[in-house]
């Protein structure tokens, strides 16, 4: 195995760049050295995301590369990730290996596919020690699958129903992020919300979310912690509480609503109203007057009429979010709503009101950050480019705001400065190095 190499490929969500950093481990354990070139890889492995038909289309273009790379040069290809039945049952004869995203405590058993005469053994997938993509920013998972079944999702039958990690566990890796200097730690689940309820239903003493949050917001004095994804069925006030208390819990939540219309929402199956929605961001709001507040929004689900998708706008104008990631409804196969509803919206309306939507999320994010002007945060740098005698460095505010921060000389990508918001925009804000500490907002 000497020499080997591989190279792998991540599509979707951040869970997918958690599993692509612990399967990188198990790899590596086989002998095999990460690359970044795909063309000098002996074995691509594909994260895949089912979500999308265009991912979907991505892949296809990529096998159809590799089987003519398999004619002159020996390449094991892998797949693995959220891969719906319908898919899979077209992907599968198309790679050497795939590997059941529900299934990857037999990880170990699958990759010795690959090289049969290695010896291997690997312990539970999330107990896997990942190979951390960055030296500031961790994605730990806490939890997996998703029991709410909303009718367009693939998630509850790519990764089945929600298990939650022990708490001991995620906190362990935590402490050691952190000793190792670790600035942002991101804790992920498709929702988070309902962290530890599987555990405490079959009577195990495990932590709620809120519980956990606590504890980890606990273990260090100044670093990040952000949570992506909450359900809005499953956000409690004493999750509201805990943001607000907690010192180093980020002034961000991402709290998807999908759409603004309670017949869309039932259609969807997301559980509950837009009366509800709003008076969960009221809480929100009151309890930390300047948070920013991102969410999901599907255009074009199956029977949107002119009246819903003005009920979304409107939310949308109302509710102020200053940051969207909005999709144009695309059907997966296998899923409830491909089964129970047409797919009857135009893709020339589902584009116009994609457009529409991320118009006014432009006009949202602007007003929020010209709110910002004139005032001291605290910002995480990703990049760093020079030019001559000037730099311009690239990062994140706590409240998830793009900053760009110009210098003389450059700033270190991965540490935290404190700056003067100068200038603001709809894509973010320009900011000066400050001489003061920001203060934390409350």
């Amino acid at each position: 195995m000497s020499n080997k190499k591989f190279h792998l490929i991540v599509f979707g969500c951040q869970m997918n760049i958690s599993d692509a950093e612990r399967l990188a481990t198990a790899l590596k354990s086989l002998g095999y050295e990460e690359t970044d070139k795909e063309q000098e890889a002996d074995l691509i492995g594909v994260i895949a995301c089912s979500v999308k038909q265009t991912a979907v289309d991505r892949i296809y273009g990529k096998v159809r590369n590799w089987q003519l790379v398999k004619e002159k040069r020996p390449l094991i290809t892998m797949l693995s990730g959220c891969v719906l039945e319908y898919d899979r049952k077209k992907l599968q004869d198309k790679f050497d290996i795939f590997l059941d995203i529900k299934n990857l405590d037999n990880l170990a058993d699958s990759i010795k596919k690959a090289a049969p005469e290695e010896k291997l053994a690997l312990p539970s997938f999330f107990d896997i020690k990942p190979s951390y993509y960055s030296s500031y920013r961790a994605y730990v998972p806490i939890m997996t699958g998703c029991n709410k079944f909303c009718s367009y999702c693939a998630v509850p039958y790519t990764r089945g129903r929600e298990v939650s990690r022990p708490s001991d566990s995620i906190i362990s890796e935590i402490k050691e992020l952190l000793s190792k200097g670790y600035k942002e730690i991101i804790l992920l689940g498709q929702n988070v919300n309902s962290y530890g309820l599987d555990k405490i239903k079959l009577g195990e003493n495990e932590l709620t979310f809120p519980d956990l949050l606590k504890q980890i917001d606990n273990l260090g004095d100044h670093f990040w912690l952000k949570f992506l994804t909450s359900h809005p069925y499953d956000m409690s006030d004493e999750l509201i509480k805990v943001m607000q208390t907690g010192k180093n819990i980020n002034h961000y939540l991402h709290l998807p609503v999908q759409a603004g219309s309670d017949e869309q929402l039932k259609k969807m199956n997301r559980h509950y109203s837009i009366e509800h929605y709003k008076e969960l961001i009221k809480k929100i709001r009151t309890a930390l007057p300047d948070i920013s507040i991102s969410t999901d929004l599907i255009v074009g689900f199956s029977g949107e009429t002119e009246t819903d998708f003005k009920a979304t706008e409107k939310l949308v104008r109302d509710l102020k979010f200053n940051l969207s990631f909005t999709s144009q409804y695309s059907q997966r196969a296998g899923t409830v709503a491909a089964r129970l509803y047409p797919d009857d919206i135009s893709q020339d309306t589902k584009k116009e009101r994609f457009n529409i939507i991320n118009t006014q999320i432009g006009k949202n994010a602007k007003l929020y950050n010209e709110q910002l002007v004139g005032k001291t945060f605290e910002t995480l740098i990703d990049v760093v480019n020079c030019e001559e005698k000037k730099c311009k460095n690239i990062g994140k505010l706590d409240n998830y705001t793009a900053v760009h921060v110009v210098t003389k000389e450059p700033l270190k990508v991965g540490e935290f400065y404190q700056v003067k918001i100068t200038q603001a925009d709809a894509w973010g804000v320009i900011a000066s190095l400050a001489t003061q500490r920001a203060e934390k907002i409350n």
